[in-house]
């Protein structure tokens, strides 16, 4: 149309021939126009021939279709040209790129000189070039490489009249793989296609243009001047940081030449030279796109500068959410400062004292109001291997947004899973249901240093020490508190650690050399560190020492099991049904339309048999899951078996069961009149089981085996109704659930509760097992 034509004219020097076709846009001065036009082509045959091929290229119409158009869904993106973006075309790249990744599963593939219809672009191997490195550093800042790049040319010719046309000989056509600019160190251009056909009488005549005709007729090097149109196609993938770089550059430095490795910008656009990079061979050739089952390079990363010290272990999203995960329980007093301490770790920023820091992770609406957590959540700090932190703001796409949990799990070396559990007495059966049911390795007690611990620090030292778990003391808000109050503080809470029944000693911590020197000795040691959130005071000690902390249980001896998977909570996700999520206590499965698996027990003692579709895993798609990990797992289930499903089920693959009565070898904690005898009636928590149960026989014990809980002589009477338990006794009890029949084994760790608790033991034996109806 017109306005296309005025547009064009604009570029193109032959405009007088254009205003003799479109008289109605003539100039009122032609004359003006004549002496601009004279001067116009007098300037352009001053510039390089570059420029002047760019013209005749830009003259040309884009009609030569190579591949098939663009569809708007999918892994496969197409791109003319990249040249100087701006901060925020970058980051919409980025975004992009990150919607073509997660369209594959890890795996997308770029197309550089290729209009949106699949027609070329018809640019020279230095624009295509440069473009394509620019691809390659965003795909840097999204914790992926370009595992392939292809430049392929003489695919489009340009005959005597001065048209592109494709070339009908397809031998001869040159596709060459060229190294990465980021990729691998020792990279060499190679000729993937080698074979060249004959030509027909045609594509003789116009085999090249006048720019190309003293090439060698057999000459199959790549052509990188800008006289040879070229187009690019890059294989992106996904793979972990760690296994990248330590400390992996920001997109703008990698957009502006800097190296990994280096601190020195590139010498100029196509003569620099290529630094060494931190991604291994075994990474940058592997045949398989990262996903959360890829298995881990035999290579290790080479990280520049460091070839001959010893490198860290690399691990895969599955390992790092399993083996290198760390759960850490976070409890303490309402006022302690729980959710503030989780929110500055997670983003990494500290807090206005104002509770912003807390509001970030917050889930409901009266907690954002009243400050308090009333429910029991999780949150990822990831690590890399050299101890830093990963920042839980997204500094690429958004600076206020946060980032999820499948981006710090794919960046991380080490994850520390903080779970924030509330502190009020109100809340105090939540506080002991997921302490019972998160599985931690270890316990972060927060004592607010302006005020006296309370008895609620007394019942989470107490509940802690009951399943096992070591303990380590954080007292916070220590900027601007007085001397004489936080001595008073630590003085109350070492009292509480050297009691009989918590028997730990205080160790402060006030240098990297402390954190080494607990390490390993957790069991009898209680490290005491001093933080505030505010002034930043402590905090990079306590990461030191979260990042130091080692792996207590060890969930992968367990994979051999049966598959066990603990069911915390219940969702209907539109569109895909019923999904569980949850914990894997033990064994794997590998998830699919044949994958069968029972979910109970029911009301009734049954169970029902399904199929477990798919899973995720911090929110990343899998067809595995392994004993040791969070994750959730989609059931296919009618709408009627739907309503069956509640918290503290079980999803198991073979021998489903469940009982109704056990035996158990219980402590009674000491407290203040507490009375257990025939039909006590008590809360019993029994990992992700919680339910009233009634104690049908008491038979006294000598001890309990592998008790970790120092206590007293026990003392016991008789009645006329029986044996009567007090605080400090042992006993062998045997419990009836009230309500209905659940799913327990020997070996578990119970607690009882008739509001506070009460006392603590092991299921020995199982009764009344109810088959599968």
């Amino acid at each position: 149309d017109l306005q296309t034509a005025k547009r064009l004219n604009d570029t193109q020097p032959s405009r007088w021939l254009f205003f003799t076709q479109y008289p109605d846009a003539r100039p009122a001065n032609t004359t003006t126009m004549k002496l601009n036009m004279t001067t116009d082509v007098q300037q352009q045959h001053q510039q390089p021939p570059v420029n002047e091929h760019n013209i005749r290229m830009d003259m040309m119409k884009r009609s030569v279709k190579v591949i098939d158009a663009e569809v708007e869904s999918g892994n496969t993106e197409y791109k003319r040209q990249l040249s100087k973006p701006t901060a925020s075309r970058l980051r919409s790249l980025a975004t992009q790129m990150s919607y073509r990744l997660d369209e594959g599963h890890g795996r997308c593939t770029y197309h550089v000189g290729v209009e949106d219809d699949g027609c070329h672009s018809l640019l020279g191997y230095r624009s295509v070039s440069e473009s394509a490195r620019l691809v390659e550093c965003i795909a840097r800042s999204l914790n992926a490489v370009v595992l392939e790049r292809l430049m392929i040319q003489r695919e489009v010719k340009i005959g005597k009249d001065g048209k592109a046309k494709l070339c009908p000989d397809r031998k001869a056509i040159l596709v060459a793989s060229e190294p990465p600019v980021l990729g691998a160190k020792g990279g060499r251009t190679t000729v993937v296609e080698l074979d060249e056909g004959e030509d027909g009488e045609d594509c003789k005549e116009e085999k090249m243009s006048e720019d190309t005709a003293s090439r060698p007729k057999k000459d199959r090097s790549l052509d990188t001047t800008d006289m040879a149109l070229t187009r690019c196609e890059l294989t992106i993938q996904r793979v972990e940081t760690h296994l990248i770089d330590a400390s992996p550059l920001s997109l703008m430095q990698l957009v502006a030449g800097v190296m990994p490795g280096t601190t020195t910008d590139r010498k100029n656009a196509f003569g620099r030279t290529r630094a060494e990079s931190s991604l291994s061979d075994g990474v940058a050739d592997s045949a398989e796109a990262t996903t959360i089952d890829q298995q881990v390079p035999a290579d290790k990363p080479v990280i520049p500068g460091k070839e001959n010290a010893s490198s860290p272990d690399s691990y895969s999203v599955s390992e790092t959410l399993s083996k290198n995960n760390i759960r850490i329980a976070v409890v303490g007093n309402v006022d302690a400062g729980k959710s503030t301490l989780i929110g500055s770790l997670t983003t990494s920023t500290l807090d206005d004292g104002r509770g912003r820091c807390r509001t970030s992770i917050m889930k409901h609406r009266h907690e954002i109001e009243s400050g308090r957590t009333s429910t029991a959540t999780t949150h990822l700090l990831g690590f890399r291997h050299t101890g830093e932190t990963i920042s839980g703001k997204d500094k690429l796409r958004n600076p206020g947004r946060r980032r999820s949990e499948d981006e710090i799990a794919r960046e991380s070396y080490r994850v520390a899973t903080l779970i924030d559990l509330a502190g009020h007495e109100k809340y105090l059966k939540t506080t002991i249901h997921g302490v019972s049911s998160g599985m931690a390795d270890y316990g972060l007690i927060l004592v607010n240093s302006r005020h006296p611990p309370t008895h609620m620090t007394q019942h989470h030292l107490n509940l802690c020490c009951s399943f096992g778990i070591p303990v380590i003391v954080v007292f916070t808000k220590v900027d601007g508190c007085p001397e004489h109050a936080i001595k008073n503080s630590k003085q109350e809470v070492f009292k509480m650690l050297r009691a009989p029944d918590i028997g730990k000693r205080p160790f402060a911590v006030r240098n990297e050399a402390d954190v080494t020197t607990c390490m390993g000795k957790l069991h009898s040691l209680a490290p005491v560190l001093e933080t505030s959130c505010v002034s930043g005071q402590g905090m990079d000690l306590l990461r030191k020492m979260l990042f130091s902390l080692p792996k207590r249980r060890r969930h992968e001896n367990k994979v051999n099991r049966n598959f066990e998977f603990l069911v915390e909570d219940i969702f209907n996700v539109p569109g895909v049904g019923a999904v569980v999520s949850g914990f894997v206590n033990a064994g794997e499965l590998e998830v699919g339309s044949g994958c069968h698996v029972y979910v109970g027990p029911t009301d009734d003692g049954t169970f029902l048999k399904t199929v477990a579709k798919s899973a995720h895993i911090a929110r990343i798609n899998t067809s595995h899951v392994t004993s040791g990990q969070s994750a959730c797992l989609a059931l296919s289930l009618g709408k009627d078996l739907r309503k069956k499903l509640r918290r503290g089920m079980v999803v198991l693959q073979k021998d489903p069961a469940c009982t109704r009565e056990f035996d158990a070898e219980i402590c009674v904690l000491k407290g203040e009149g507490t009375t257990i005898r025939k039909s006590y009636q008590a809360y019993v928590h029994i990992l992700n089981v919680r339910q009233s149960a009634y104690a049908r026989h008491i038979e006294l014990v000598d001890g309990i085996e592998g008790s970790r809980i120092p206590l007293g002589h026990g003392r016991h009477s008789c009645d006329e109704e029986g044996l009567v338990l007090r605080p400090g006794s042992r006993a062998k009890v045997r419990f009836e659930f009230a309500k209905r029949p659940e799913y327990i084994r020997p070996g578990m760790r119970m607690l009882f509760r008739d509001g506070r608790v009460r006392g603590v033991g092991i299921i020995t034996n199982t009764l009344e097992v109810q088959p599968v109806a």
